[in-house]
């Protein structure tokens, strides 16, 4: 059955003459439906937490759209939690999350193959979703990449410039790096759990590693992802693993090559006629693009959207966002982009 699946096809190599889709975040809270489940739920990590309901609330935009890829619904930031971090979400303003600051705090930490009773109904919904999804969708594990799981961990919460993290890593760079190693191992443990429970392919979100200069992105970036991939591949060798350095511009280019990982998502940061070029003959690539035109909708949503499919149509592509969905976007420009790719080939309106 995996074979037939168009996601699973883009991500073996194949070029396909309509590519897959599915956005990233495309669970949340720009669908009504989702907002119920979520108030149901009482609160976000009540919902993650929840298999039924997050295995609901996974289905819904496969009800709504008919996505080619359902991603589990969860954060990548359970992982701290698992840890021994407390976790905790304020409202209208997001994630908080205890400190690591020194050599102390990381070795109050949990060994990294100790996160599994924690996330246990993580696997619980990879499992229902197994079962409940339609034939020809596949089923996306994920985690976020050490570097930005890191920057969360280190500051507290999310910050604009990640300067907390690279404080400690300039301060005191063996703590930083015995975080990141502690969050690598750990992330192999989650990663592998998913695709042991049902997921068919995983991505590793690394939204923050645009912020990392050159030698510190290819040690921090590059580098987590390279051994997470290695490590995957050796476990599951037929499990295809999708790398998200968010944000990573010209080093998009030979980030395949470098990691192994056999998809590399794409930013709105780079033109698809640039990634067709670089990063393209690599293998496949995701993206690209941007998320503020789901807000917009209009003759540009549909000419860029035919734009990129048109620029990534030489080799295996997979159609999503250069970023996650934002809550004011418009649940009928989904639809409008959907169709621009699958159906509609007369061109744009000028």
């Amino acid at each position: 059955m995996a074979q037939t699946k168009p996601l699973l096809r883009a991500l073996a190599g194949e070029t396909l003459p309509t590519p897959p889709i599915w956005m990233m975040r495309q669970a949340g809270r720009y669908l009504p439906e989702y907002r119920a489940t979520r108030a149901e739920a009482g609160d976000f990590l009540s919902l993650c937490y929840n298999p039924d309901l997050a295995t609901e609330v996974t289905l819904q935009p496969i009800r709504r759209y008919g996505f080619d890829g359902a991603i589990l619904f969860a954060d990548i930031l359970l992982v701290p939690q698992a840890l021994g971090a407390d976790l905790w979400f304020v409202t209208g303003e997001g994630p908080r999350l205890s400190t690591i600051t020194d050599s102390a705090g990381l070795a109050a930490l949990r060994p990294a193959a100790d996160i599994h009773e924690t996330l246990g109904p993580i696997y619980q919904t990879l499992r229902n979703l197994s079962g409940a999804l339609p034939p020809e969708v596949a089923l996306i594990g994920f985690a976020g990449a050490p570097w930005t799981v890191a920057t969360y961990m280190i500051a507290g919460r999310g910050t604009k410039d990640q300067g907390p993290a690279h404080a400690l890593k300039s301060q005191d760079r063996a703590t930083f790096e015995g975080l990141i190693d502690l969050v690598t191992d750990a992330t192999i443990e989650y990663l592998s759990a998913q695709i042991d429970a049902g997921a068919e392919v995983v991505k590793l979100f690394d939204s923050w590693a645009g912020s990392l200069g050159a030698a510190d992105f290819e040690a921090y970036a590059l580098g987590p992802a390279n051994r997470i991939i290695a490590a995957l591949k050796e476990r599951h060798p037929d499990t295809p693993v999708i790398a998200f350095p968010r944000g990573a511009g010209a080093a998009y280019e030979g980030f395949a090559r470098a990691t192994g990982a056999d998809c590399v998502a794409l930013d709105d940061g780079v033109s698809p006629e640039w990634a067709a070029r670089h990063v393209q003959p690599d293998g496949c690539v995701q993206g690209n693009l941007a998320s503020s035109h789901m807000v917009t909708g209009g003759d540009a949503l549909v000419s860029e959207t035919r734009r990129i499919v048109e620029a990534l149509s030489g080799g295996p592509h997979i159609f999503n966002l250069g970023h996650g969905i934002t809550p004011d976007a418009d649940p009928d420009n989904v639809q409008r982009m959907i169709d621009a790719v699958r159906n509609d080939q007369e061109p744009a309106s000028s």
